[in-house]
Parts: C-alpha cells; sequence; structure tokens
C-alpha cells in the first residue's frame, strides 16, 4: 500500500451519498460498548460476542480508517498543511469531549456517589477523590485516566500524531510506517509503556500511580490505529476496481481463523484459559496480545473480503446507522448514561427484579438514539463527511494535479 509519487495524485471528486455500512458498523460498536459498560446481569454475556475481541479494537480501527479516508482527500484537495489544521481541530473537539467528561465525573457523579454510597462508581474515581487537586490537573492533561474514561485521550494522542505519520504515508509510502508500528506493538508486549512510566517518575516525581495512567497500553493500541489510517489512506486513493484483492484462500483461512475463535470464546468465555493461566496473556486485551491480534486480523480480512456481498444480504439497521453517523456525542451520552447507573443504582444483583436490567438497557440505547437525531437536527454530525462515499481519486489521461505540500493558491 505504498504511496504513489505525489504527481500521480488527482483532485477527488465530490463526496456523494453516505456509506451506510459504516455507519452501521460504528453504530454496532456503540451499543456493544454501552451493553458491556452498563451494569447489567447481561454485560458480561454481551461482551466480545465475535470472538476474542471487543468493540474497542473495532471502533478504534474503524476511527483510524474514516481518518485515513477522509483526510487524505482533504490533504489532496486542499493541501498537507490543510489536512494538518482540520485534524488538530479534530483532537481538540475530542478533548473538549474528554474534559467535560472529566469534570461530569469529578462533579455530579462524585455528589450521586457519596449520596447513594456505591462502590462501583465510588471505585472509578478513587484516586481523585484521594487526591482531588492532583487528580483534577492530571486528568486534564490526560496523565491520569479513570476506567471508562482512558479510552479518549488514547484516541486523541493518535488524532495528534496522525497529520505527520499520514504526511509519511502519502509521500514516501507506508512501509517504513508499519515497520515502527509493528516494533512498538512488539515492545509494548514487553512493559514498554512501564519502563517510560518509571523514567518518567524518576525525573520529575509524578505522583499518579501507574494503574491510574490509564488500561489501555498506547504503544500496543497504537498499531491497529496506524493499520486503519493506512487503508483507509489507500482506499481514498486507489478506486474499488483497482485494489489489491485479497486471495480466496486467504480469505477462507481467515474465515476459518475467525470461526474458530467464535466457537473457542462461546465454550470457554471472556478467558480463554483458565484464570491464572500465563496463556491468557497471548489473548490480552490492554496489551493487544498476539493472538488477539491474530483474531481481529482474521475477522477485518473476512469484512474485506465478503463485505460487499454482506452489504447486499443483510438488512440494513437504521438505528444503528443513525448511531454511528453521530459516534461522539453518541459515545459521550453513552458514558454519562454508564456513569449516573453506577452511581444510582450499582452493579447488577441477583434482588433486582429480572426486567430492570433489560429495561435500563433498552432506556439508555433510546436516549442515545435520541441523541443521535438532535445532532442531526441541529449539528453536522460526528465528523462532517466520514461517513460519505470516499471521493473517486484517479489518474487522469490529461491533467495530473499535484499533492500540494505548502498552501497556496487553489
Amino acid at each position: 500500500m505504498s504511496a504513489a509519487p505525489p504527481s500521480s495524485f488527482a483532485s477527488p471528486l465530490p463526496a456523494s451519498s453516505r456509506r451506510w455500512e459504516l455507519d452501521a458498523l460504528r453504530g454496532l460498536m456503540l451499543v456493544l460498548m454501552t451493553s458491556t459498560h452498563l451494569p447489567t446481569w447481561f454485560s458480561i454475556p454481551a461482551s466480545q460476542p465475535f470472538g476474542f475481541v471487543s468493540a474497542a479494537e473495532g471502533f478504534v480501527f474503524l476511527s483510524a480508517y474514516m481518518a485515513g479516508l477522509v483526510y487524505t482527500q482533504r490533504a489532496v484537495r486542499d493541501g498537507i498543511p490543510a489536512m494538518r489544521r482540520a485534524f488538530l481541530r479534530r483532537a481538540l473537539i475530542i478533548y473538549a469531549c474528554q474534559a467535560a467528561s472529566l469534570l461530569f465525573l469529578f462533579t455530579v457523579i462524585a455528589a450521586l456517589g457519596m449520596k447513594f454510597h456505591q462502590p462501583a462508581a465510588n471505585n472509578l474515581m478513587s484516586f481523585y477523590l484521594h487526591a482531588p487537586l492532583t487528580g483534577l490537573w492530571t486528568g486534564l492533561l490526560m496523565i491520569y485516566n479513570p476506567p471508562l474514561l482512558d479510552i479518549l485521550p488514547v484516541y486523541i494522542v493518535f488524532m495528534l500524531a496522525s497529520p505527520w505519520v499520514l504526511s509519511h504515508g502519502l509521500l514516501r509510502g507506508w512501509k517504513q510506517v508499519l515497520v515502527a508500528s509493528v516494533l512498538l506493538w512488539g515492545a509494548a508486549q514487553f512493559g514498554l509503556s512501564r519502563v517510560l512510566y518509571d523514567a518518567l517518575v524518576a525525573a520529575t516525581g509524578l505522583p499518579v500511580p501507574f494503574r491510574e495512567t490509564g488500561a489501555f497500553e498506547t504503544f500496543a493500541w497504537q498499531l491497529l490505529w496506524m493499520l486503519g489510517l493506512c487503508l483507509g489512506s489507500y482506499h481514498a486513493r486507489v478506486p474499488a476496481d483497482q485494489r489489491i484483492v485479497l486471495p480466496r484462500w486467504l480469505a477462507l483461512g481467515a474465515l476459518g481463523v475467525a470461526a474458530g475463535f467464535f466457537v473457542w470464546r462461546h465454550l470457554t468465555g471472556l478467558a480463554p484459559f483458565p484464570e491464572g493461566d500465563p496463556l491468557n496473556l497471548w489473548f490480552d486485551k490492554w496489551h493487544v496480545g498476539p493472538l488477539r491480534l491474530l483474531d481481529f486480523l482474521a475477522l477485518v480480512a473476512v469484512l474485506l473480503h465478503y463485505g460487499e456481498w454482506l452489504t447486499h444480504h443483510l438488512p440494513r439497521v437504521r438505528l444503528l446507522e443513525t448511531l454511528g453517523s453521530a459516534s461522539l456525542p453518541v459515545f459521550c451520552a453513552h458514558l454519562v448514561i454508564v456513569l449516573v447507573a453506577l452511581a444510582v443504582v450499582g452493579e447488577s444483583h441477583p434482588g433486582r427484579p429480572v426486567w430492570f436490567d433489560p429495561l435500563m438497557f433498552a432506556l439508555s440505547i433510546g436516549a442515545l438514539y435520541a441523541v443521535a437525531k438532535l445532532v442531526h437536527m441541529f449539528g453536522s454530525g460526528s465528523n462532517p463527511g466520514a461517513g460519505r462515499r470516499p471521493a473517486a481519486v484517479h489518474r487522469s489521461a490529461g491533467a495530473r494535479p499535484m499533492l500540494r505540500t505548502s498552501a497556496g493558491p487553489r
């Protein structure tokens, strides 16, 4: 997927209709995250329904794919500086959402947690309750990342790095980027973040414990982001009928691998081996363990090969499309709902009426749908143009517009 020389980039055609299948996939990821995070009796059975892969991996990869798709078109149309500014604006919006979520946790949820004495809510912000001032400023600096609020900081870091990575990929190809990404992922399996954290603490006296910096191993998860960014950029530049097609044997092999992990997960539960078995590290979510990565890549290969067939044969679920087309506001709304539920009703327990948990889940999805509809009525969605069909970038027999690397007259 090396980038073509700059002279071969043509101006993209105007974007047309939205890609409903991408919106539906994002919507599905949001529903799965909500079902996992809400305190219901079916949160664990509903988690990782497709194998040893969670909605978080799918959401990060899909977000990176959309970024590669949209911002490559922006770079080709308006130049690399414009693309970089667009990335920065988006990162600032996501940071504003993260800061608002933190303040909501530290004020409203803290008050509700103390009023209703729910350990599930208080445990989310134990460090903040112990050291409020330190928790506040380190949280705003994305050093302290409470559970449930630790994915957006990772997303922001990736968004800030992406314009430079995407520029390199467009101008010099993706080989070096992907090799470096794989090496970082490998180092993350052996504790790269902990080594860097210990060095930072030794140099600055950082007061935030390592366990409070977030569960997601950034140097491991960046591999999913880089793969998605590369694929999205490739699809933005190469028409569908000219793209590399997976060999049938490879697609069938990926389907077999994905099916095997699917059966394994539903036979054994979330952990493939008994608790305490070191082999579980090969499936570790937070470090994207090797076999977990294999499962994820197999699912991606299946979707790439059979995606067109699936879009023509699976029914369209408008609810998922609506949620996915406003993914950032819906994600933030899901955090609010989950945090309030943990603070007011707490964890699920056998004493609840059997109808309570399904009703809470249904009302939560209804609330998320209402948020998405309001966004569509009064805003422009989660990312203008992000869900639209990629503009066709093709080689023209006549004019060959250059990929602009500096701002200039259009």
